[in-house]
């Protein structure tokens, strides 16, 4: 049996200077922390426990670096996990979304450890090259970049709204098995799910910009988001 995370708290060590108020606060935060983290671990097991998913039966197709077409299954390499990303970088778009870009530069420079345990990929509408070229822009150097070939990935998995023109990124994760690819799990917080003034987001956080913010007196702020320059 688990000790209760007031118990734990309590192991809490003072600071010194600190006053009472503050002592009480803060230990009272820590057991809501430690129970948030043992949420998480709760969730991430139940994730990993879903049944098998939807055999993926419709050829995707992708371009990769190298001007080649590849399907869905080739993107697994010699893993049997594939996680992908979909961002909002169509040909229509100037500039990519400054809220995939600012995910995106953090999975760059974990790419490498996460590729040890997975295939992780990359998807966007642009061509393959300009999404390199962006890549390079922002100093990446580890993303896998592959071009959708049509719009069927985009409109199947919901990253394509035709009749608005709106992109929204989508986060996937794919499992290779006897029968074929599977669908392991998929974010699909959408803004009819959202907490009032609220934009959807899963939990916890993909991005640790937020996370980081989070820590802060001043929080994530009501209306700032990140942009792809600042001067």
């Amino acid at each position: 049996m688990s000790i209760s995370s007031t118990e734990l708290a309590a192991k809490r060590k003072s600071w010194p200077g600190e006053s009472e108020g503050y002592a009480q606060a803060r230990q009272k935060l820590l057991a809501e922390e430690i129970e948030l983290q043992r949420h998480i671990d709760s969730v991430a097991e139940q994730r990993r426990k879903l049944p098998p998913g939807p055999v993926i039966d419709k050829d995707y197709r992708f371009k990769d670096v190298n001007g080649d077409e590849v399907g869905l299954a080739d993107l697994f390499g010699d893993k049997e996990t594939l996680v992908t990303y979909f961002w909002m970088y169509g040909p229509e778009r100037e500039r990519p979304c400054p809220m995939c870009t600012n995910l995106l530069g953090p999975l760059d420079a974990n790419a490498k450890d996460l590729q040890q345990r997975v295939a992780l990929a990359i998807l966007g509408r642009s061509p393959v090259e300009r999404q390199v070229a962006f890549a390079r822009e922002r100093g990446w150097r580890h993303l896998q970049f592959h071009q959708t070939v049509g719009d069927d990935f985009a409109l199947d998995f919901g990253g394509l709204d035709p009749a608005k023109g709106w992109e929204y990124p989508v986060l996937a994760v794919f499992r290779k098995t006897g029968d074929g690819v599977r669908l392991f799990w998929k974010g699909e917080m959408t803004g009819e799910m959202a907490d009032a003034g609220k934009d959807p987001r899963g939990g916890p956080d993909f991005a640790p910009l937020w996370l980081a913010l989070d820590l802060t007196p001043e929080g994530r702020g009501e209306k700032w988001y990140p942009k792809l320059e600042y001067y």
